[in-house]
């Protein structure tokens, strides 16, 4: 990738307190783009916003609700104010705390606190964004945005119903925003995002799971959250100046295979060839 490929350029990025949305921040900023970084944990926001500053880049905490419209217009209003234009917009987050995981389940029993808060924080949040990020992307000659989707929005599973939900949403919403302003300069692609562990959640995701999911990739290892960034930052780029309406895995091959492919792996071991 081109160092300072992104030098003069605005982003923000939702959701980037911790976790993926902190590690898209850092890249964005070491490429050269000025960072908004937004999360609704306003110190969380300040931490990697300092943390970014302090390595020579250029960035500003903003504490927002994404499922506010009154946050966003006031995200959105104070980046306009710092920098005068908006550039990236990276929709990445997402609620999925370890109450929403315990409350979102199986249809039967998913808690319908826990669906309205996946729609509003992941579809909704996204499409505010959107709304009032979009105008000022196309008064200044265009821009890139990225939403981060899941292998759960694209195939059944048997927890998470409200997330997958909201992130098949998110496919369809990205579609859109290329479709209707594309012409404009407005590039609007998805990626769907594989297993991606950062320390935290790696330390508290137990060994057998992690062998369970790791045996459905076609990678060595699980994701790490740079191989995400890294992606987000090359959609954000000139370097992928005609990608747009696309849904692109960032997933180690998960989503590519036969899902008898694991079990099928062992038979095949075992037998000692792979003829049918």
């Amino acid at each position: 990738m081109n160092a300072g490929k992104l030098t003069g350029r605005v982003a923000i990025v939702t959701g980037a307190g911790s976790g993926l949305g902190e590690e898209c921040a850092r890249v964005l900023a070491i490429h050269g783009a000025a960072v908004a970084v937004a999360d609704i944990d306003g110190p969380a926001a300040e931490r990697v916003a300092q943390a970014i500053r302090t390595g020579g880049g250029d960035a500003l905490a903003l504490q927002a609700d994404v499922a506010s419209e009154s946050d966003i217009q006031a995200l959105v209003q104070a980046v306009m104010g710092r920098y005068g234009r908006i550039d990236i917009l990276h929709n990445n987050a997402a609620a999925l705390d370890t109450a929403q995981r315990h409350a979102d389940r199986d249809v039967v029993n998913v808690d319908i606190a826990a669906w309205d808060r996946a729609m509003d924080v992941n579809a909704r949040g996204a499409m505010l964004c959107c709304k009032h990020v979009v105008p000022h992307m196309l008064t200044g000659g265009g821009g890139s945005i990225i939403f981060a989707t899941s292998g759960f929005g694209a195939l059944g599973d048997i927890t998470l119903t409200s997330y997958a939900a909201s992130k098949a949403a998110l496919m369809a919403l990205a579609r859109s925003v290329a479709a209707q302003y594309g012409k404009q300069g407005i590039r609007s692609n998805a990626i769907m995002i594989g297993l991606a562990l950062t320390e935290k959640s790696a330390a508290h995701m137990p060994a057998e799971l992690k062998q369970i999911l790791l045996d459905q990739h076609l990678t060595p290892e699980l994701g790490r959250p740079r191989q995400i960034a890294d992606v987000v930052a090359f959609l954000a780029s000139d370097e992928s100046s005609f990608i747009t309406g696309a849904v692109l895995p960032v997933d180690g091959g998960w989503t590519s295979h036969s899902p008898a492919m694991a079990p099928m792996r062992e038979f095949f071991a075992r037998m000692g060839s792979n003829k049918l």
